[in-house]
C-alpha cells in the first residue's frame, strides 16, 4: 500500500502557483497509461524507482492514494481514474503544441551571419550537402563584416574567424587555419617559381588588408623568414581587402598571393592554384561557429549546428591538402 500520510482528501484549491510538480504529473500518466513502473520509467528516460517517488509525492501532495499496489501488480484507484482522463487531454495538448511549434520553427529559415570570404569560398559551395543532410531547411546568409548582435535577433548565429572568445554564447570550435603560396599553374611555369622562392622577387606579390585581414597571419618577409630565408622583399603589388580576393586574383593569374589553405582548398584540389613552394604555416586564429544558449535550443540552429560539425570533421589535414597543390611529377613516390 502507498505510504500516504492521510486517506482523508486535502483540500486544495489549485492555481499555477500551488499546482503538483510538473514531473510528479508527467510519471503518473506514464504509469496509469502502462499501469507498470519499469514501462513507464522506460518511456520517461529514467529509473523505475524515480517514477515510484514521484508517484508517492503527488500521492502525499492530495492526499489519499492513485494506485492499488498488489503482487506487482498496479491498478488505478477511484481517485487515479478521476485524474486520468484531464491530465492525459492536458498532456497530449501540450505534446500537440510544441510538435505544431518545432514544425513552425524548422519552416523559418535559419539566419547565419558569416564573412564573405569563408561565405562564398566555403560555405556556399557546400550548400548541397547541407539540403540533403536537413532537407526543407532554409539558409539566409549574410555575408558582413560587421559586428552582429545575437541577442537583439540580428541573426541566429555566426561563423567567425578569430580567437574563440565569446563570452555569454555557445560556441564551437570548426577546424584551424594556415597560410600557404598560392598562384595559379600558368603564373608559376611562367616565372620559374617552381625553382624555389629566390623566382618571386620580380613577380607581381598579392597583399591581404582590410577588415578580414588577421593580424596573426604573416606578412610576405614574415613568411620568408619562418622558412629561414633571408629574402627582403619590396611591399609594391596588389592589395586586396578580402581572403577571397587574393584568391580570385591568384587563379586570374595576377600574382603569388598568401591564401588561406581552408578557403583556397578547393582550387588546391583541382589544380587551379598550385603552390609550388614552401609550406603550410598554422595562423592563430581558427573558425567558430556561435549562438546564444536559447537559440542552441531552436530545431533549425540544431540542424545547422549539427551539419557544420560533421563537415567540419571531415576536412582532410591541411598538409594532405598542400601536397596535393604541387605540380603533378615533382612528386617523390611514398
Amino acid at each position: 500500500m502507498s505510504t500516504v500520510a492521510s486517506t482523508r482528501k486535502k483540500s486544495i484549491q489549485p492555481t499555477l502557483a500551488r499546482l503538483p510538480p510538473l514531473t510528479s504529473l508527467r510519471a503518473f500518466v506514464a504509469t496509469a497509461r502502462h499501469l507498470n513502473f519499469i514501462r513507464a520509467a522506460e518511456e520517461l528516460h529514467v529509473t523505475s524507482a524515480a517514477v515510484g517517488q514521484q508517484i508517492r509525492l503527488l500521492e502525499d501532495y492530495l492526499g489519499q492514494p492513485l494506485f492499488h499496489r498488489a503482487r506487482g501488480h498496479l491498478q488505478l484507484t477511484s481517485a487515479g481514474l478521476a485524474l486520468v482522463p484531464g491530465l492525459t487531454d492536458a498532456f497530449d495538448a501540450v505534446l500537440a503544441t510544441m510538435a505544431q511549434f518545432a514544425a513552425s520553427d524548422h519552416d523559418l529559415p535559419i539566419r547565419v551571419s558569416v564573412a564573405p570570404s569563408f561565405a562564398s569560398k566555403w560555405l556556399i559551395p557546400r550548400l548541397d550537402g547541407l539540403r540533403r543532410a536537413a532537407p526543407g531547411l532554409q539558409v539566409l546568409v549574410d555575408a558582413s563584416t560587421q559586428l552582429t548582435d545575437l541577442n537583439a535577433g540580428e541573426a541566429d548565429c555566426v561563423i567567425r574567424y578569430g580567437s574563440g572568445a565569446y563570452p555569454g554564447l555557445a560556441v564551437d570550435h570548426l577546424f584551424s587555419e594556415a597560410v600557404l603560396p598560392i598562384c595559379s599553374p600558368e603564373f608559376a611555369d611562367r616565372h620559374s617559381l617552381w625553382g624555389g622562392p629566390q623566382f618571386m622577387e620580380d613577380v607581381t606579390l598579392l597583399h591581404e588588408e582590410g577588415a578580414e585581414y588577421d593580424h596573426s597571419c604573416p606578412d610576405w618577409n614574415a613568411w620568408l623568414r619562418a622558412e629561414g630565408l633571408s629574402y627582403r622583399l619590396s611591399q609594391g603589388g596588389i592589395r586586396l581587402n578580402q581572403s577571397s580576393l587574393v584568391i580570385d586574383a591568384a587563379l586570374a593569374g595576377q600574382g603569388l598571393g598568401l591564401g588561406k589553405v581552408r578557403l583556397a582548398e578547393a582550387e588546391l584540389r583541382t589544380g587551379r592554384l598550385v603552390s609550388p613552394f614552401g609550406a603550410p604555416q598554422p595562423v592563430n586564429f581558427s573558425y567558430f561557429f556561435a549562438t546564444t544558449v536559447p537559440k542552441a535550443r531552436l530545431m533549425r540552429v540544431d540542424l545547422f549546428r549539427n551539419w557544420l560539425q560533421a563537415e567540419a570533421k571531415a576536412l582532410q589535414a591541411i598538409d594532405d591538402i598542400s601536397r596535393r597543390s604541387i605540380r603533378p611529377g615533382l612528386i617523390a613516390a611514398e
